[in-house]
């Protein structure tokens, strides 16, 4: 019997969709207004803001402003038309993906038009149907969602952990073997959820027992790690031994697009077999020249990458300080663990946006254990030690309301929701 499409997906909504009722313009789809920055407006009242990864300020710096304004006004959105491989390529796109390459310490790199769809394309064009893949468990959907779309077979090892990296490379290895065909490693820089580093240092020592490449994805990396800010890779110092680096702009760039930097071969292979940029628009230059300004006040003002730290370690100095769980965080990626089911979880993010004005987001069960709660905090150069001092005694404000019960129950307030859906609709 055939079955309409659109009733079986109001049947089953799927596990975000099933909120949408009480959720949609608060727990999701939430409208911030204002400025971007650490101070802005969230349903009719102003928020301290920790849930944007703007991490070195760039979004609403001047001359960013000015350089996209000024592309905009001459180019417009449009130009270039048509793909890069057709008729969208400019000197401003070789310009910039050369010197992004270079700046991560790579011969070449290819401007990609987004940072998801982008590692997508870059796994799909790396590997064949004889190619085995081994990736850290742990990995973001854009990675998972490549591999959906790769021919070659794969292997998960538990997440940072080397050996069972070592035991699925030697089945890899084996049946990449049989097939005639070679094995890529798949692992992130930081891993955003948790803020810990995938062990690239590590992997890169597995080099010496088994043939493969490393492909990782810095997209939380670029900009906030290393001693210059280019990356995991440069933290570790193994940039020479990471094969294949991906930086996406939606984090550090505080923009949209992506550089994926390798050997120069490896970028021409990219260039004339990735379907999604062939088949699709180029970046438009208003963004390749405001990503371009970006990188060179990255390379040129190394105090936003320091002063970042300094928040960094002010909040999760004090956080620790004060006895919170922050976890294994090796990154300005700040999760701070507290006890507590779903019920309280909602009720704790009503409570931080609408009686204290803090604005952060919250991950609970089945991203993490049962009876647990999660706080995400992504500190930013813009961000000051007041911020993190006023969220700090917040948040032990919020520990004793937890232990003492407050936040156990049903809702407590569905007037925030209702309100934020009157302003929806």
């Amino acid at each position: 019997m055939i079955k309409d499409i659109f009733e079986r997906i109001k049947e089953t909504p799927g596990p975000l969709g099933q909120y949408q009722g009480i959720g949609d313009g608060y727990f999701m789809f939430p409208r911030l207004v204002g400025e971007i920055g650490p101070e802005m407006e969230f349903n009719g009242k102003p928020v301290l803001n920790w849930s944007l990864n703007n991490y070195l300020g760039l979004a609403n710096h001047p001359e960013v402003r000015k350089a996209d304004a000024e592309a905009a006004a001459k180019f417009g959105l449009g130009a270039p038309m048509g793909a890069r491989m057709m008729s969208g390529n400019t000197d401003y796109h070789i310009k910039f993906e050369n010197d992004f390459s270079e700046f991560v310490g790579k011969k070449a790199g290819l401007c990609l038009n987004f940072g998801y769809q982008g590692m997508i394309s870059i796994i799909d064009v790396l590997t064949s149907r004889k190619d085995v893949i081994v990736y850290d468990s742990e990995s973001h959907a854009c990675i998972l969602d490549g591999m959906r779309l790769s021919l070659a077979k794969r292997f998960a090892f538990q997440h940072n952990n080397m050996e069972s990296l070592d035991k699925q490379l030697g089945h890899a290895c084996k049946l990449a073997d049989e097939q005639g065909g070679g094995v890529l490693v798949i692992t992130e820089g930081v891993f955003g959820m948790a803020g810990d580093l995938g062990h690239l240092a590590d992997i890169v020592e597995l080099k010496k027992k088994y043939p493969f490449r490393i492909l990782i994805d810095d997209a939380h990396g670029f900009g906030t790690m290393g001693a210059h800010g280019r990356g995991t890779a440069e933290h570790y110092g193994v940039i020479d031994e990471i094969d294949v680096i991906f930086d996406a702009f939606a984090k550090s760039m505080a923009s949209i697009g992506g550089v994926v930097s390798s050997e120069p071969e490896i970028i021409d292979h990219l260039k004339c077999n990735m379907r999604s940029q062939i088949y699709a628009k180029s970046l438009p230059l208003p963004l390749v020249i405001g990503n371009q300004k970006r990188l060179d006040l990255i390379k040129a003002h190394p105090e936003y990458r320091e002063h970042l730290w300094e928040v960094v370690n002010a909040l999760q100095g004090g956080l620790k300080a004060e006895g919170f769980n922050i976890g294994v965080t090796e990154s300005p990626v700040t999760p701070v663990f507290f006890e507590g089911g779903i019920n309280e979880g909602t009720n704790v993010v009503v409570d931080l946006r609408e009686n204290y004005g803090i604005f952060c987001s919250i991950v609970t069960y089945p991203v993490i254990p049962k009876g647990q709660l999660m706080l995400r905090i992504i500190p930013t150069a813009s961000h000051t030690l007041d911020h993190v001092k006023r969220t700090i005694e917040v948040f032990k404000d919020v520990q004793k309301k937890l232990k003492a019960g407050y936040y156990e129950g049903p809702i407590q307030d569905m007037n925030v929701f209702k309100r934020a859906q009157i302003k929806r609709g």
